[in-house]
């Protein structure tokens, strides 16, 4: 990577705006007194994977809704959305970070997820990728802590030394995820390719879907436990 690429992972952009106050306060509180670039992404991975809730059931393309501080104001959001504020909030503390993405099959998820989607593949997942001592590290923050235990999953742990991609087994080791397809990395978000992708991959989708999805997850997660 060019030094010129390499710098463009610390500047702030349309979506992932490192630079927006919020995003800064958001900063500040969290790394406070903290030097250690890895001990600061791994604070900002923990906020964000678990006071951003994960809510796949209403996402919306608009590019305001997308920009990072949107996220943090909105409180939801669902990967890609999470990853774009992880991002953010990296680059914001002075760490490069750009976005990745994914194909993953995806073992839980809920009916109503899956029927909406046709299939249990999630294209284009997102995950952040942070610059830290000398190496790229992926990480997913996507899978809020309240929601992980809902779903009957063992949280997604960051330490900021090694990859931090997808669940692949539940608390009782059956399998979760799967990787497919690595769509590779971004410096911002590629909104038009990314409605582009799911249009095509998810022809009976609709963006928005009633009710919440955690609560249809426990309410799933309960009916098989007693089944």
């Amino acid at each position: 990577m060019s030094n010129l690429a390499f710098m463009q992972t610390l500047q702030p952009t349309k979506f992932i705006d490192a630079d927006h106050p919020a995003i800064r306060q958001f900063v500040d509180e969290t790394v406070a007194g903290v030097i250690d670039a890895r001990v600061q992404a791994t604070r900002l991975y923990y906020r964000v994977r678990d006071e951003i809730r994960y809510e796949p059931y209403r996402i919306s393309f608009d590019p305001e809704a997308m920009r990072a501080s949107a996220t943090l104001k909105r409180g939801d959001g669902f990967c890609v959305a999470k990853s774009v504020l992880l991002a953010a909030a990296a680059r914001a503390a002075g760490i490069p970070a750009r976005l990745g993405f994914a194909d993953v099959r995806n073992h839980l998820a809920t009916d109503k997820l899956l029927d909406a989607l046709g299939t249990d593949i999630f294209a284009w997942h997102g995950y952040t990728d942070l610059y830290l001592d000398g190496q790229w590290v992926k990480a997913t923050p996507a899978f809020n802590l309240s929601l992980c235990e809902k779903f009957g999953v063992k949280p997604l742990e960051f330490d900021g030394t090694a990859d931090s991609i997808f669940h692949p087994y539940d608390i009782h080791g059956n399998r979760h995820m799967e990787y497919v397809k690595d769509h590779g990395t971004y410096d911002d978000l590629p909104l038009e390719l990314l409605v582009s992708e799911y249009q095509a991959f998810y022809p009976k989708w609709t963006a928005s879907l009633e009710g919440d999805f955690g609560e249809d997850a426990a309410s799933e997660r309960s009916q098989s436990d007693s089944a």
